[in-house]
């Protein structure tokens, strides 16, 4: 594992940078190199006295921390196979997983997260948390301010020996590094196999267009990335090996609660998103303005038209003077208070909305958009840093094949491409055909090789009337002209037109006005004829939303099944 070695080579060569910083509260607490090898070791020792051997599976669930990332180091140097587990994943889930990849071990960040498994399930596995893990008393897992006594801590002569002993034995170790669960947005998880080849391909690419990014800034100094979505994912954790490959600071949220303030203390250079976040942002900036009213209020309405109107070239004589205006007086303020060194916003896992990155864009903050799948090592395409087109998730990365077949769906194919599901040889059959994986998702691709994500293969509505639709697109645009918060499914296989269910804080007459709007630009067949409010919105908790935010459809149908069945009474004509 060439990766592997290369992230404890620049731990051991550099013990007392700073390679992680935790945000709590005001301050960011560092976290040093030596410190990380130091608990990578005690956790190694734990581990092999709970017996755990090379090839086993070793799940781990707990929250961001420069812990977990050294008891993730810990399994994968032993040789175990790492199963990162989401916390807020649903108990039944969890247990389902861990039964699912036969776990030895749990590694569990507190007794309040494991009681959760131990009190559904008689048979689970060994749980260590992660003070005993890392030898700690209750008074040093509450103190994150690490004391740079390097030389006591470590022997330099015995860290290089365990160095070299470690990768002899990585060399003979299973390739298969570790099972990511997918989000499960249609039947029960799967657990993606990801191996050394997948991952040291893919350091190599998002180092080169991190690098990109920051091809300007001062050599010596290292970017400052900001975290916070869940370790567990495989963007997350890309990321998160990705900075401890180049060798990179990364400071690491710990209160999702508080992430404005986050970002003030962090002052980062760029941040991963998901979509949800960056329209909240958006919607909070807009409502707050205007709700405050006066002069702020008009000149970011007379310069953001003045930019769209310039954006597509339908600039006005007098647009000059209101954007020169609006952005020294209103949008410097909005770029400043979001970061004053923000460089770009990196965004993944599902469609942004036009607008919202239209929105940043006209702020001087760019959203650079990543496709990809679990089974692709978390990435197929990334957004040039020089040439963004909006709407679109940018060119395949290097080395890698992406081609449509005749149903509209994506084929990929390259050094990033999962060898397979745990246990589940029909499923990656039927995944990956001829070396080609099938994404499930439709696409197109315009003539400098940017890829746009139309929608899903699977969740294309047929019509009684024989109509082929992809909901995603008319759910876009309607989230496009609703306010922020709202969520939207559009339901109608089988029948004679479409409905939505509404999501959110909405009430009738913005709704209808909504869809009046939108179907005065689609085709009789697309246009979405009826609705349901409900103020209950999609989440995780009520099992509407997957680990990592995706709608459930088949869920969501089944929730609101007798709501739809009365859209479809009395039916209106077409």
């Amino acid at each position: 594992m060439k990766f592997l070695e290369t992230i404890l080579s620049n731990l051991e060569q550099a013990p007392d940078k700073t390679i992680f910083q935790e945000v709590w509260g005001e301050s960011l607490e560092p976290i040093k190199s030596f410190q990380i090898l130091e608990w990578v070791g005690q956790a190694r020792a734990s581990l092999r006295q709970a017996g755990l051997k090379p090839g086993d599976r070793c799940a781990l669930l707990g929250f961001n921390s420069s812990r977990w990332v050294a008891i993730n180091l810990a399994i994968m140097v032993e040789g175990a196979i790492a199963v990162p587990l989401y916390s807020r994943q649903a108990p039944r889930e969890l247990i389902a997983m861990l039964k699912d990849c036969t776990a030895s071990l749990l590694c569990c960040q507190d007794e309040s997260l494991s009681e959760v498994i131990r009190s559904r399930w008689t048979n689970s596995p060994t749980i260590l948390h992660f003070p005993q893990i890392l030898k700690e008393t209750s008074e040093q897992v509450g103190s994150q301010t690490v004391t740079p006594e390097v030389n006591s801590t470590i022997d330099n002569q015995q860290r290089e020996a365990e160095t070299v002993r470690e990768r002899q034995n990585t060399a003979a170790k299973a390739s298969v590094v570790t099972i990511i669960y997918t989000s499960g947005t249609s039947g029960e998880p799967k657990g993606v196999m990801l191996n050394d080849r997948n991952i040291d391909f893919m350091l190599q690419q998002t180092t080169t267009r991190l690098e990109e990014l920051m091809q300007d800034s001062p050599k010596m100094e290292d970017d400052r990335v900001f975290h916070y979505l869940p370790f567990c994912f495989a963007g997350s954790w890309t990321l998160l090996l990705t900075c401890l490959y180049r060798n990179n600071c990364l400071m690491i949220s710990t209160d999702l609660n508080n992430l404005a303030n986050e970002l003030k203390v962090a002052r980062p250079h760029y941040v991963l998103n998901v979509p949800a976040l960056l329209e909240r942002i958006r919607a909070s900036v807009s409502t707050k303005l205007r709700n405050k009213g006066g002069i702020g209020w008009l000149l970011f309405n007379r310069g953001q038209s003045a930019w769209l109107r310039r954006y597509n070239n339908e600039q006005r004589v007098l647009d000059f003077f209101w954007l020169a205006l609006s952005d020294q007086l209103v949008f410097s303020k909005i770029r400043m208070r979001l970061g004053p060194n923000l460089r770009a916003l990196i965004c993944g896992s599902a469609p942004l909305a036009d607008k919202t990155q239209l929105f940043f864009q006209m702020l001087g903050i760019p959203v650079l958009q990543v496709y990809g799948l679990t089974e692709t090592t978390a990435i197929c395409t990334m957004d040039d840093v020089n040439q963004v087109t909006v709407g679109r998730v940018g060119p395949a990365i290097r080395d890698t094949d992406m081609i449509i077949d005749k149903s509209g769906e994506i084929l990929v194919r390259g050094p990033h491409i999962f060898p397979g599901y745990w246990n589940q040889p029909q499923a990656t059959t039927a995944m990956i055909q001829d070396g080609w994986l099938r994404t499930g998702d439709q696409g197109e691709v315009d003539h400098r090789g940017n890829w746009k994500i139309i929608g899903r293969i699977k969740n294309v509505l047929i019509t009684s009337g024989g109509h082929n639709i992809s909901p995603e697109p008319i759910e876009r645009m309607l989230l496009e002209v609703l306010s922020g918060g709202v969520q939207v499914i559009i339901v109608g296989n089988g029948r004679k037109y479409l409905v939505a269910i509404l999501a959110g804080p909405l009430d009738q007459e913005s709704a209808t006005r909504a869809l009046n709007q939108i179907n005065q630009k689609l085709p009789h067949y697309q246009q979405v004829r009826r609705f349901h409010l409900t103020t209950e919105l999609f989440s995780i908790e009520n099992g509407l939303l997957s680990a990592n935010g995706k709608q459930r459809r088949a869920g969501i149908e089944a929730h609101y099944r007798s709501e739809i069945n009365a859209l479809y009474q009395d039916q209106p004509s077409k």
